[in-house]
């Protein structure tokens, strides 16, 4: 069987999934962390079972091999300099050899790059050629955060698989289907046929998987379904999917808009951040800096953008618990504009990190929509990342737990462009 690589390479870091296809198979996955610096993070998790949560086995330098308590599992560990993307991959390829995952770099035929912007170029996954290559780059303004390093990392796999199918898969493509009425701002007309100015929205190759999960679990044809999709993790994003489409969803011309994330504002009044950048003093680079990286759960809490650490002191510190409430109220307010656009809604589905792995948050959210028929099953909510429907059986409306898999649509795109 063919092998499929699936990559998501960021500007420091380069995460992967190989699988067996067309069997779906995942052989190894791991991640390259702190690309450039002289104590870079390897990470590769293999074997028979991949979850290596309990390991046994004594660390020896900064290279060794860990063992899951059922002998199956393992998980390769090394830190070590490495300069860029180029010797990264160079690196995690020659480390796939060498622990006999693969024998031969050619039983790799397919790579499928995650891309977060693909403009109005690309409404599905495409081929790798100089055009879309040269588009990616192009967009670079869009997702000044990611393109370039997405970019990078396809230039580096084509240097080293030379002979394997490059395949881009873009976040922004699920969400082409979004009418004009939901994709336009109110500006001059002129600014959207001049710069593109509009909605791209962002983690659609999550919302899709999700979506076609949910019909699944509830034995339906997606195409029938009205679902809103929460894909709640650093970066959050919520997606009304109506006719198996992306009808509408919350983030914007970059990542900064819609819901309250970790570090990222979402919705702000323009106004409000021109005059705060009036009064502070501040660049363009540095208002947006704020925006992207200061603001968010961390800027209304004063103490950290991760939501476990904000839930575990929200009884005690006023600017904790204000700061989960607001994530929690800015999350309903776009639900309950979603269930108005398509007129009601089928199934609310929970993914991502804080999504999958919050039960106090999923819990704040189903008991704000009782309203509209759905209750929530407080045991079968009392799980972490396993697909699962926790709403009652009398819910009208379901409200599903389902594991993201953004790496796996990423390897059925490349098997379906072979």
């Amino acid at each position: 069987m063919a092998k499929t690589m699936a990559v998501n390479a960021g500007s420091s870091s380069l995460k992967f999934q190989l699988l067996e296809m067309p069997a779906e198979q995942v052989i190894a996955q791991g991640v390259i962390e702190r690309i450039g610096m002289d104590d870079a993070i390897v990470t590769i998790k293999y074997g028979s079972e991949i979850e290596v949560e309990r390991l046994v086995g004594n660390s020896e330098d900064d290279e060794h091999i860990t063992f899951a308590k059922n002998g199956k599992g393992k998980k390769y560990e090394n830190v070590l300099a490495i300069k860029d993307h180029q010797q990264a991959i160079n690196f995690m390829l020659q480390k796939l050899t060498d622990l006999g995952i693969i024998q031969d770099f050619n039983e790799i035929t397919g790579v499928g790059h995650r891309v977060v912007a693909g403009g109005e170029w690309f409404n599905h996954s495409v081929v790798v050629t100089d055009s879309v290559l040269e588009k990616i780059d192009r967009l670079a303004d869009y997702a000044p955060l990611h393109n370039p390093a997405n970019a990078m990392g396809i230039r580096a796999f084509q240097k080293l698989l030379p002979d394997a199918l490059s395949v881009a898969v873009f976040d922004t493509s699920f969400h082409q289907s979004m009418p004009e009425e939901n994709f336009l701002y109110s500006l001059p007309y002129e600014y959207y046929t001049r710069y593109g100015a509009r909605k791209y929205g962002a983690h659609g190759t999550s919302h899709r998987y999700v979506a076609s999960r949910a019909a699944e679990m509830l034995g339906k044809d997606l195409k029938s379904l009205k679902l809103i999709t929460l894909h709640l993790g650093a970066g959050a994003s919520i997606t009304a999917i109506k006719d198996g489409k992306s009808l509408d969803t919350s983030m914007g011309f970059s990542p900064l808009a819609g819901v309250t994330m970790a570090t990222r504002s979402g919705d702000v009044d323009p106004s409000l951040v021109y005059y705060i950048q009036e009064r502070e003093g501040l660049s363009n680079d540095e208002m947006l800096n704020i925006l992207n990286k200061k603001s968010g759960l961390l800027g209304l809490s004063t103490i950290s953008s991760d939501m476990r650490d904000l839930l575990d002191v929200q009884d005690t510190n006023d600017h904790a618990r204000l700061a989960v409430k607001i994530f929690i109220n800015r999350i309903i307010k776009y639900i309950g504009q979603y269930i108005a656009e398509m007129g009601g809604v089928d199934a609310i589905v929970f993914t991502a990190g804080i999504g999958e792995n919050s039960i106090p948050v999923r819990q704040a959210i189903v008991d704000k929509l009782n309203y509209f028929d759905v209750a929530l099953d407080t045991e079968a909510n009392k799980v972490r990342g396993k697909e699962i429907e926790i709403s009652t059986k009398e819910s009208r409306v379901k409200a599903l737990l389902i594991p993201t898999n953004e790496e796996l649509m990423i390897a059925r795109d490349v098997e379906s462009l072979k």
